[in-house]
């Protein structure tokens, strides 16, 4: 006789994919049990009291286009706030600074856009179906966004305003980031550049992402463990097995993995996962950037700012004026260039732009240091889209992996990992109940390793 499992799913990772998929699977009357590694829920979203007010240190931005997470706002009452828009531009080229509007500064990144999103709906059709236009894809994949920029016949400052533009987009170095990934994201805003920027950095959840995720938790009936570290998943026909960190173990029909890409081989599968799998993990998508709120003495006017991706800073936006200081949020494309917490060092960094700004405070999390994201949010390399989506989004035997890296549509973005997680819980119902149905024979499940 078979021992019945501790739970039916084990949900591990408590980010929105992991919320998302433990609440589905939750009301459709399954036992879910999330192990979530850290002291609390949200995964690379994180609000947090900084600086005087509650700051978003990881994901923010969302948008009506986004039709999962808008959908998750409806469901729960919250509204939106947008961040203040930007009268002052100042930028970085041939390195130089230069200062003029907000809009000067748009257009001399329009035509490096405009070229670099072109055949967004071309090749994105339907963007929440990636690879449906299959080999057509594959040269195109191969392409860096660094690549297809230099052979747009751009100006030197025009190069160095929009590929400062998107080494933010990718939060990393764009000869990595993949040129079919750009295009994604700009399908998904119908193909307008200036609407997917919109979606970008634009509208913040009124009460911040916390508040989203712990009425999608509370609706969820799920149990939360923090503080559960998983190392090793083993299953079988019946059952997989997860041993945490205190060498305690759980047994569940179905395993639901978020981890990010970057860190999936933290943990030791048995079977291992396929071989495209394990070098997806090794090899990592792009992002490796920086995140980094700071408080500016002096009440600024609304600005942005661009520099090229080798800079320390690449983009920088005003999110608060009040009580004579202005709060800025930052990004730099490569963590190990500026030590977010050390306030001297962004000082020195805004500095590029602002000559006299003096920096009181600064606040930051360095999610490529953290051994639980080892990534920021996920951008894909080039090669990528077709040499590893589908094999990540395909279950191994009783194992799925749900998150954002392994988004369909906005990748990237919180929306993308609730499109995952929900994919996902469809999944594992279907595997949940085929065991149920035929609990005397060999579930049809897909093959335990790969390709």
């Amino acid at each position: 006789m078979t021992t019945s499992p501790d739970a039916d799913v084990v949900v591990i990772g408590a980010g929105f994919a992991g919320i998302a998929a433990a609440r589905e699977l939750g009301r459709q009357g399954h036992r879910v049990v999330v192990l979530e590694a850290r002291d609390r829920i949200g995964g690379r979203t994180w609000t947090e009291a900084r600086l005087g007010r509650d700051l978003e240190l990881g994901g923010t931005w969302v948008h009506w286009i986004q039709p999962h997470v808008w959908a998750e706002l409806t469901r729960y009452g919250l509204g939106v706030v947008p961040s203040p828009t930007p009268v002052n531009g100042y930028w970085i080229t041939d390195g130089q600074r230069h200062q003029g509007t907000a809009q000067e500064l748009l257009e001399l990144i329009d035509r490096g856009m405009a070229a670099s999103t072109l055949e967004a709906l071309t090749y994105f059709p339907r963007p929440y179906e990636p690879l449906l236009l299959g080999e057509q894809l594959q040269e195109l994949d191969r392409t860096s966004i660094r690549q297809k920029l230099e052979q747009a016949g751009l100006s030197a400052s025009e190069f160095d305003a929009v590929e400062g533009m998107w080494a933010t987009n990718f939060n990393g170095p764009t000869d990595v980031g993949g040129y079919a990934q750009a295009l994604r994201w700009c399908a998904l805003a119908g193909g307008s550049w200036q609407l997917m920027f919109e979606a970008c950095a634009t509208y913040k959840i009124v009460g911040g992402t916390r508040r989203l995720i712990e009425a999608m938790l509370a609706d969820s009936g799920a149990e939360l463990r923090l503080g559960a570290e998983v190392t090793a998943v083993a299953q079988d026909a019946d059952s997989a097995t997860l041993t945490l960190t205190d060498g305690t173990t759980l047994t569940a029909a179905a395993v639901v993995v978020t981890l990010p890409l970057n860190v999936l081989d933290s943990i030791t599968f048995d079977p291992p996962l396929s071989d495209t799998k394990r070098r997806a993990a090794q090899q990592g998508q792009t992002s490796r950037g920086t995140k980094v709120w700071a408080r500016l003495r002096g009440e600024y006017e609304p600005f942005v700012a661009l520099a090229p991706g080798s800079a320390p800073l690449t983009l920088c936006q005003v999110e608060y004026v009040e009580d004579g200081t202005t709060v800025v949020v930052a990004f730099g494309a490569d963590s190990g260039r500026l030590d977010g917490t050390d306030r001297a060092a962004v000082e020195q960094a805004l500095r590029a732009w602002l000559p006299d700004v003096e920096v009181l405070d600064v606040a930051c999390h360095d999610w490529v240091a953290d051994p639980f994201s080892g990534e920021t949010w996920p951008m894909l390399r080039a090669g990528q889209l077709t040499g590893a989506l589908a094999e990540l989004q395909r279950p191994e035997g009783r194992v799925l992996l749900a998150g954002a890296d392994y988004a369909s549509g906005w990748a990237g973005f919180i929306d993308g990992a609730i499109e995952s997680g929900l994919r996902v819980s469809r999944n594992a119902h279907a595997l949940l109940t085929a065991d149920v149905h035929a609990p005397d024979a060999e579930p049809a499940l897909p093959a335990l390793t790969g390709a």
